[in-house]
């Protein structure tokens, strides 16, 4: 795909935004995005991130003995994956797995993702204050109300409080 912007060079960066219910998306090259001041980061390769994390992480088990075994002959029930065909292939084979491998994937993914195992999205980084604010009061309501269907009253008072102070 061919930039946008310079119509030149091919697109790498690619953005979608929705504005008042309407998507747009704009595909610029490398050279592009950075005059517009969007950051651009490098990002290692996903089959690298994978197979450095799985290295790892087998190295972790296999100190353990009896865990290795028994998270290896794990298959799952609905597509047959096991995790050493994960570590092979590096792909799963349906959403099941994770709940079937947690034990063996949620180290990996908190590592490749920060400690942040849910998804959160992406802020531009020349997103306006306020606007940046609004996505965090978001959040905030989000765990406000997780908290009160847990029945964790505490916690839903300091997110309440958090709240009415941001606002």
């Amino acid at each position: 795909m061919q930039c946008q912007s310079c119509k030149q060079n091919t697109a790498t960066i690619h953005l979608t935004e929705i504005h008042g219910g309407q998507r747009h998306e704009m595909h610029l090259c490398e050279a592009c995005a950075h005059q517009q001041g969007l950051a651009v980061k490098n990002q290692i390769p996903l089959n690298e991130l994978l197979s450095t994390l799985l290295a790892v992480q087998t190295q972790h088990y296999s100190g353990g003995g009896s865990d290795e075994m028994i998270v290896e002959d794990i298959e799952c029930p609905h597509c047959g994956m096991t995790l050493k065909r994960f570590r092979k292939e590096l792909l799963l084979g349906c959403p099941a797995d994770y709940e079937v491998f947690d034990k063996a994937l949620r180290p990996i993914i908190e590592k490749s993702q920060a400690q942040n195992t849910s998804h959160r999205g992406k802020v531009p980084s020349k997103v306006p204050d306020d606007t940046r604010q609004q996505i965090g009061l978001l959040g905030l309501r989000k765990k406000l109300d997780a908290a009160v269907k847990a029945e964790d009253y505490e916690t839903a008072a300091k997110l309440r409080d958090e709240i009415n102070r941001l606002q």
